[in-house]
This record gives C-alpha cells, sequence and structure tokens, in this order.
C-alpha cells in the first residue's frame, strides 16, 4: 500500500525558542535561594541573640569556637598552632580581611578572649562577633 503523504518543504528556524532557557534561568535561581541561607550558617554553632547592625559586604573570614572548644577556621577544625599559622597568613596575603567570630552561646566567655588575644598578637584589627538578630534579654 502507498503512502499519500507529501513532502513539504522544510525551511530553517532562525530563531531560538527562549522557554526552556528561561525555566533553567528561574530553577538555578530558586536552588540558590534556598541553599545560600545553608551555606552561610557553616557549621552548626548556638549564636547568642543581640540586636546589632548587619555587616556591609566586606572581605570576611569566619573563625568558629563551638561549644565543645573547637575552633575552626572557615569551616576546618584547627589546632591552636594551625590557627596562628593561617591568621598570620591571613594577615600578609589579605590586610584588609574582616574576622567574623562565631562562638556558641554555651561556651565560657574565656575562650573567646583567647581567641581574640591570639588575633591581636597577630594583627589582626578587624573583628566582628557574629549573633542571632532577636531580643538581647538576660536574667539580671
Amino acid at each position: 500500500m502507498a503512502r499519500k503523504t507529501t513532502l513539504q518543504n522544510t525551511q530553517i528556524i532562525g530563531e531560538i525558542n527562549l522557554t526552556p532557557l528561561m525555566d533553567l534561568t528561574f530553577i538555578l535561581l530558586i536552588t540558590f535561594i534556598i541553599t545560600f541561607p545553608l551555606l552561610e550558617s557553616g557549621l552548626p554553632v548556638s549564636l547568642p541573640k543581640a540586636q546589632g547592625t548587619p555587616i556591609e559586604d566586606q572581605d570576611t573570614v569566619a573563625i568558629t569556637v563551638n561549644v565543645d572548644g573547637k575552633w575552626f577556621f572557615d569551616k576546618r577544625e584547627v589546632t591552636r598552632d594551625q590557627f596562628i599559622s593561617e591568621i598570620t597568613y591571613l594577615k600578609e596575603s589579605r590586610p584588609d580581611a574582616v574576622v567574623l567570630l562565631r562562638g556558641d552561646e554555651g561556651l565560657p566567655y574565656g575562650k573567646l578572649i583567647e581567641i581574640m588575644q591570639v588575633l591581636k598578637e597577630n594583627g589582626i584589627q578587624k573583628i566582628s562577633l557574629v549573633t542571632q538578630t532577636g531580643d538581647a534579654s538576660g536574667g539580671a
């Protein structure tokens, strides 16, 4: 049995269909919106609540101390000697960097002072203490 279809001249489409590209763009945007806050928080630390001003976009380095007193330099656990070498390298390579010090609220006060002392001894002057936004009501 013979087919009764006619071949039509095919025309070259000179346009790009932007619908799949826009769909991909929105999916990527939504993915970044959802994952960015998770990346920002980093290590699981219960930050104390306080009122403060937000930090402007600057060259920053995060230093975290968890409730066990372990030190983390940009999400990597370090010893005191490793911490000093990292800070020395930071001071030489990025002298205008701001250190964001994140300490667990259950951490003894002396542990934060110890880290701040090490930072001061190695020439780091720009230190910001990171807190959660909230009511800074303390029991007095």
